[in-house]
């Protein structure tokens, strides 16, 4: 594993992603209704980078193909630091789904990876348990419309289960040329005060990460530091968000009250 590559992004000394002697878990929803936007991509990455530092880390699978069971499958084989992986995309026989979902004692670290096209109910679901929801959005004018539509129903759905807390951020990914095509979402996301976290460039290196069972995060720095540069300012933000959290949390609903709250909103 490539402990430098770690070493990047954690050292700036503003960030501190490690748990602390105060450790309070924080949920990572990655999440957008439109397909091939790059969601398992990024949830994996993030999982990784949390295990890869230490942090006891849970990544919860609700895609029905299963993308990040298979590239976890692919991790056990390796010598990379270990992810307790849900699969949520398949129910259980004899199993109930709160047994299914239960995160286990101790985790530092959750990242769900969210389906495309789900209906209001799992939406609503995966909305209660979230700390920070990553939205990615792919370089295309239909992919932009399509997630700006979705942005706007998910800040509904926060604000109906009363969740003010939550906080939602945006990522452009898979870019190729600038961000020019995305400055109508710009002003779109500045309007509702949703901010514009960064950009990941369309790299050859995530797929070869994918193909490994790592993130790329664990590759050498020297290969992927323009794709390390790009994580940095989701790492601070999440942080951050961390931080805030910490110092406002409450005791939650139970998901089962929140989930009606939302679904009846």
């Amino acid at each position: 594993m490539a402990v430098g590559a770690i070493d990047l992004i954690v050292r700036c000394p503003v960030i501190n992603i490690g748990a602390g002697p105060q450790s309070i878990m924080q949920t990572v929803l990655v999440i957008n209704s439109k397909g091939g936007c790059g969601k398992t991509t990024i949830a994996s990455n993030l999982a990784s980078l949390f295990a890869a530092s230490h942090l006891k880390t849970v990544l919860m699978d609700y895609d029905p193909q299963g993308s990040s069971l298979h590239w976890n499958n692919v991790r056990e084989q390796s010598d990379c630091q270990p992810i307790h992986l849900i699969d949520a995309g398949h129910a259980k026989v004899g199993v109930t789904r709160t047994f299914q979902l239960s995160i286990p004692y101790g985790i530092e670290r959750v990242v769900i990876d969210a389906p495309a096209g789900m209906c209001k109910k799992m939406l609503s679901e995966m909305v209660v348990k979230a700390d920070v929801i990553v939205v990615p959005v792919a370089p295309s004018p239909i992919d932009i419309h399509a997630s700006s539509e979705f942005i706007y129903e998910l800040k509904l759905i926060i604000n109906a289960c009363h969740r003010d807390n939550i906080a939602m951020g945006i990522v452009a990914n898979r870019v190729r040329h600038g961000k020019a095509l995305y400055q109508p979402l710009q002003h779109f996301l500045d309007e509702l005060r949703i901010p514009f976290v960064t950009t990941f460039s369309d790299s050859d290196h995530y797929v070869r990460a994918v193909e490994l069972g790592m993130g790329i995060h664990e590759m050498s720095p020297q290969t992927v530091r323009l794709e390390l540069s790009q994580w940095l300012p989701l790492v601070k933000w999440l942080a951050i968000r961390r931080a805030v959290t910490a110092q406002t949390s409450v005791v939650p609903l139970s998901s089962d009250v929140a989930t009606s709250h939302c679904v009846s909103g």
